[in-house]
């Protein structure tokens, strides 16, 4: 299983696509592609967690308190395990990880019986913030919280700036290796009391506000005045 796509990774694709599209605006994706990233499943859940680098997980063997550990995952993405030494931790669930050390202890050990808990998730750090960006008062890069809005975000960036075209914000989204781009009306949200595009927001979320076409006219009008 792949790890969640890093930050700058997700941030370099944004910037290539909102450049691609030029004077046009930001570009949707396809219906089907929209529809498949809105009903997929949440990326971040505990079930699904994949460990990395720098996440603490505790090893617990029963009945045997001097094998239980509790360590972070070494850079190389190994942990060491009393008896068996290194054993590969990034890049597997917590479950996969507790099987691998399960079948390695089998040799030393009668049928034991292993779990690992993660406890620091410091891996997570930043794949799972959600963040503004565009044409509002201020960027904000923050936790995901579970109930986070479209809304919720773009208010707590202090809303949008005179050249926002709120109506053509975009919801950026990683799913399957892909970026897709949702479109957002936040005019509509705001001042209609429309909420269909008032989505939930995801770990790793990117609401990106745009600025309007004629920001270049505005701007040049307010220097003369």
């Amino acid at each position: 299983m792949s790890r969640i796509t890093t930050l700058p990774g997700l941030a370099l694709c944004i910037s290539l696509m909102v450049i691609a599209s030029g004077c046009a605006g930001p570009t949707a994706s396809s219906p089907e592609k929209i529809q498949q990233a809105l009903s997929a499943g949440p990326s971040g859940s505990v079930n699904s967690y994949v460990l990395g680098a720098t996440d603490v997980v505790r090893v617990s063997v029963w009945r045997n308190e001097d094998l239980s550990i509790s360590v972070p995952i070494r850079p190389d993405g190994k942990i060491s395990v009393p008896l068996i030494g290194d054993v590969q931790a990034s890049g597997k669930e917590p479950e996969e990880l507790a099987g691998d050390i399960r079948v390695e202890l089998t040799e030393y050990i009668r049928e034991p019986q292993v779990s690992v808990v993660v406890t620091s998730m410091g891996s997570h750090e930043f794949t799972d913030r959600v963040r503004v960006t565009g044409a509002v008062r201020q960027q904000v890069s923050q936790p995901h919280r579970d109930g986070m809005t479209v809304l919720d975000m773009f208010l707590s960036a202090g809303g949008g700036n005179e050249f926002a075209a709120l109506n053509q914000s975009m919801l950026y989204r990683k799913m399957n290796g892909e970026v897709v781009a949702i479109p957002v009306k936040l005019d509509d949200i705001l001042n209609r009391g429309k909420i269909e595009t008032n989505y939930a927001m995801r770990p790793g979320d990117i609401l990106s506000v745009p600025e309007r076409k004629d920001r270049k006219s505005t701007r040049l009008n307010s220097s003369h005045n």
